[in-house]
């Protein structure tokens, strides 16, 4: 390939044309072999994973907090409301109307221009911008699933002799997770996605990689291609896994 590579060159640089199949070669080993271009993509990968993994888990903590911080003042018995519970439900509406009403490429560039203006850890601050954005869509799915939950669990288990937070790591939150676990496996699905967009600040994941690749070969159709497609594996394995993991929850509950 290297000798075929070097021989097209040549004859570029003496003026000759190539035919299709020729340019389409020349294109492909600029992209992902000259110069062993490939690691660099496989760098991207290794940076996205973490940025997800990163963000994921940050976003399930925090998202977590807020769904049960809401469904705990939802729950509040008539005429028992509790104030310091009052102020940290109205900030977690806050929060998530803020997070949900405005444009995930916004709250990047302010984490990154406003917030963290003199950090140059780009990855980590799309990592943090994009954990803070998810946590507020999976505090909705988290909270749309504990509410899900038949009212007559919680009476159960407070007859039972359990207080609330017992009943509901014990009875609540196990059922509530089967029931939300399509729509995090989406989150999932999304966020994984969603970590190209954190090139725009200069964090160093895929799509940063194949731009770096573009800049240098002046060419675009195959580090695009390229990256559209490792995004498409990535996803269509993580959705393979997921299914898997959902079949097995259900295999359990028979």
């Amino acid at each position: 390939m290297a000798a075929q590579y070097e021989l097209l060159s040549q004859l570029l640089k003496s003026g000759g044309r190539l035919d299709m199949g020729q340019e389409l070669f020349y294109k492909f080993y600029q992209a992902f072999v000259l110069k062993d271009r490939w690691l660099q993509y496989i760098g991207g990968v290794g940076t996205t994973l973490l940025v997800t993994a990163i963000a994921l888990a940050m976003g399930v903590l925090l998202g977590s907090v807020v769904a049960l911080v809401r469904v705990a003042h939802d729950q509040q018995r008539p005429g028992r409301s509790n104030p310091v519970l009052g102020v940290f439900n109205a900030v977690c509406q806050v929060y998530t109307t803020v997070i949900r009403g405005t444009p995930m490429m916004v709250q990047l560039l302010i984490m990154s221009m406003v917030i963290f203006n003199n950090s140059r850890n780009f990855t980590m601050v799309g990592a943090l911008a994009l954990g803070i954005n998810s946590g507020a869509y999976v505090s909705e799915i988290i909270r749309g699933g504990l509410m899900a939950v038949d009212p007559g669990q919680m009476e159960a288990g407070r007859s039972l002799g359990l207080n609330y937070i017992t009943t509901m790591v014990v009875i609540i939150i196990p059922q509530a997770i089967r029931a939300v676990l399509p729509a995090l496996g989406n989150e999932f699905i999304m966020l994984l996605k969603d970590t190209s967009l954190i090139t725009v600040i200069g964090g160093k994941e895929l799509l940063y990689a194949a731009q770096g690749i573009m800049n240098r070969t002046y060419e675009a159709m195959f580090p695009l291609f390229g990256v559209a497609l490792i995004y498409l594996v990535l996803v269509m394995i993580f959705t393979w896994l997921l299914a898997k993991f959902e079949r097995r929850l259900a295999q359990s509950d028979r």
